[in-house]
């Protein structure tokens, strides 16, 4: 909460107009490109973070796909996930988040913005509705984020074990699988401090179609668990 109090303060003369902004883009997803969300949200955290004092460092942006309609499996951490791979990442994307987001002011605008789908992952229609309107748009060529814990860690640069049906939409649209290694992302909302912070969002190889068609959702699980917590280890 200090933190994001920080953000405002030092943006204090922007904030009045980019939330408006926010709020309009968010009530009006269709009057604008998906270029033109992304733009202004990017806008919106980039000034964010220099005022809260968080550095994004990135690495292995080389790694993510040439062509769009790919999907990114982070591990989650907090709820700032979402915006460290906005401003690490040049290509729009979406995301799918657990339901409870709708009552987060800020962070429900954002998802707005970027049409992405909130899960009640208690509903199990609903949840394979979003994965086959997921699979349906990334074969379309949108980009997606889903967070294969499906909450987040309580234990900061420690993974939870991967969902096996996290994958299904990926396995479904034949689309490459990009994991991402975040490390220290808990530390900007999910910590009571404004000390700087530097959170490393760290874009792994692709694991293409070819590579897991044989595989079953739980090893591809499995996989991108282990190659996400060897980067936290090797970069901590």
């Amino acid at each position: 909460m200090k933190r994001i109090l920080l953000m405002v303060f030092r943006n204090i003369f922007l904030v009045p107009f980019m939330w408006c902004k926010l709020c309009y883009y968010a009530s009006h997803v269709d009057k604008y490109t998906e270029e033109q969300h992304y733009k202004m949200l990017r806008f919106i955290v980039l000034r964010a973070n220099k005022g809260g004092n968080v550095t994004i460092e990135v690495h292995g942006r080389e790694n993510l796909p040439d062509k769009s309609g790919f999907m990114f499996f982070p591990n989650h951490q907090g709820l700032y996930d979402v915006l460290a791979i906005v401003e690490a990442c040049p290509i729009p994307f979406s995301v799918v988040a657990k339901k409870e987001i709708k009552d987060i002011q800020f962070l429900k605008q954002v998802i707005a913005c970027m049409k992405g789908y909130l899960m009640d992952r208690d509903d199990i229609r609903q949840s394979m509705k979003i994965i086959m309107d997921v699979t349906n748009e990334v074969k379309k060529g949108r980009n997606y984020v889903i967070f294969p814990e499906g909450t987040r860690s309580k234990e900061g640069n420690q993974v939870q074990s991967f969902k096996a049906g996290s994958f299904k939409a990926a396995t479904k649209a034949e689309c490459p699988i990009v994991p991402v290694a975040l490390i220290n992302s808990f530390k900007p909302f999910d910590t009571n401090t404004i000390n700087p912070v530097t959170v490393q969002v760290h874009f792994l190889p692709p694991l293409l179609y070819d590579e897991y068609k044989d595989m079953k959702t739980k090893e591809i699980a499995d996989k991108v668990q282990k190659q996400i917590q060897q980067v936290i280890l090797e970069h901590m």
